[in-house]
């Protein structure tokens, strides 16, 4: 309530959450990814131990922010948020090509910052959507906000994809301008950046025009203490129960394998000699087909139970890494394209089965558990294929990269021969509801 007795005024927040996610998500460097960070002056190796820093980010401040989120307000977390990504996408700005130490401790900050933003978003944008939409119907209302949001975050990303590979090919820019406008490579490889700072500011913006939805009693008061307790509550309600612990354990299976190949992509769209120009064309075509994905995941998920959803998504998964190891000269394109479909296919399982089994006091803290698992899975996968690569090169040269893609084949394929007995077993059980904090 206002200061007046009235209740705020809710309903632009679900319009302000596509935006904002889209804004945030739909970022035009992804494309370049892997090759921005090695063609300013990083190895390989360098990259993917980034990754495992920005993954521990995560795991050290996901669950408290959520809690903090449920505590101080989720708009807060939000308005933060956009702060750290405008602080991140500096550091990339300001990092000096092959400069050594200077380089790879502003590229470190960029990771810790970015880890430290998607800790402080994760949970809370989805918690304070969910939360302003009307209590009736709320869960269809929140399928429809949650398919319309990937749709508008597909259709950026094909803008994003596409832009942000061509500007970081300067040979296809300068041919498009006058010879008094030529760019250089080192120019040519921060427009993406730049452009990525953009969405940053726009992200401040739209995080301030957000409003809190109202929370039950008892569920403020921001301290610390009360945070941390949350968190636990959280944790142990989500690894006590079963269907949140299916949830969880199925989602970072897949996340975490997956996640990893998506970061290294434009690594391996060189391995295959695709050229750089392409790779925005491609990731276009990704995003255009990934407009589907969330009509078809709606529809699969009312029509099985999320075990079921779980086990198509995760073989569709094995499908695609088995295509993929070979590394076909340009056909390995096509099953690489399927990685982001299957992600969001992924993704809204897990939203949409994580939300109805959760009371909404504990929303943004259970959601953030969930982060926290998931980025704990992809750190571990991204220090693993660090460990292997480093322990291949010196015998296998820059074929160590492919010899990894064909390794990991058959351990996923172990793990989800392990994990779908037991999941069934866990589901089947169909315990009593009971609450974030433990009671029934």
């Amino acid at each position: 309530m206002d200061a007046a007795g009235r209740a705020p005024d809710l309903s632009g927040n679900p319009r302000r959450f596509v935006w904002f996610t889209v804004a945030y998500n739909a970022r035009a460097y992804y494309p370049v990814l892997a090759i921005l960070f090695i063609d300013l002056g990083l190895t390989l190796e360098q990259f993917v131990l980034l990754n495992l820093v920005w993954a521990a980010s995560i795991f050290l401040l996901e669950v408290p922010s959520g809690a903090l989120a449920d505590t101080l307000g989720r708009k807060r977390l939000l308005v933060f948020s956009s702060l750290l990504m405008v602080a991140e996408m500096l550091c990339l700005l300001l990092a000096p090509q092959n400069g050594g130490l200077m380089l790879f401790s502003l590229c470190l900050a960029n990771r810790i910052l970015s880890g430290t933003s998607e800790a402080s978003a994760s949970g809370a944008d989805e918690a304070l959507a969910y939360d302003s939409l009307p209590e009736e119907q709320r869960g269809e209302a929140w399928d429809r906000l949650l398919g319309s949001a990937m749709r508008w975050r597909s259709g950026g990303t094909v803008v994003a994809m596409i832009l942000g590979a061509l500007l970081y090919d300067p040979a296809f820019l300068n041919r498009a301008l006058p010879p008094a406008l030529q760019i250089s490579v080192a120019l040519a490889h921060r427009l993406p950046v730049i452009l990525v700072l953009i969405q940053a500011v726009t992200c401040v913006f739209i995080t301030l025009s957000m409003v809190e939805p109202p929370r039950p009693a008892g569920t403020t008061g921001p301290t610390l203490k009360k945070a941390m307790r949350l968190t636990l509550d959280a944790a142990r309600w989500v690894f006590s129960t079963p269907r949140p612990l299916v949830i969880v354990v199925g989602g970072v299976l897949i996340d975490g394998i997956v996640r990893n190949l998506l970061t290294l992509q434009s690594q391996y769209f060189r391995l295959i000699d695709v050229p750089e120009w392409s790779f925005g064309l491609i990731g276009a075509a990704t995003g255009l087909a990934s407009l589907a994905v969330p009509a078809v995941a709606r529809r699969m998920n009312q029509r099985f139970d999320t075990p079921t959803n779980l086990a198509l998504v995760g073989s569709l998964s094995l499908v695609i890494l088995s295509l993929i190891a070979p590394a076909w000269k340009g056909y390995g394109v096509i099953p690489a394209m399927l990685l982001i479909p299957c992600m969001g296919y992924l993704g809204f399982t897990v939203s949409r089965a994580l939300h109805a089994e959760t009371d909404s006091s504990q929303r943004a803290t259970v959601l953030s558990v969930k982060g926290l698992v998931f980025n704990l899975g992809y750190g571990a996968c991204s220090l693993a294929f660090s460990t292997a690569l480093s322990s291949l090169r010196p015998t296998r040269g820059e074929g160590a990269f492919q010899t990894l893609l064909a390794w990991q084949v058959p351990f996923f394929l172990i793990a989800l021969l392990v994990f779908f007995p037991w999941a069934i077993r866990k589901w089947r059980r169909n315990p009593l509801p009971i609450s974030a904090d433990g009671s029934p």
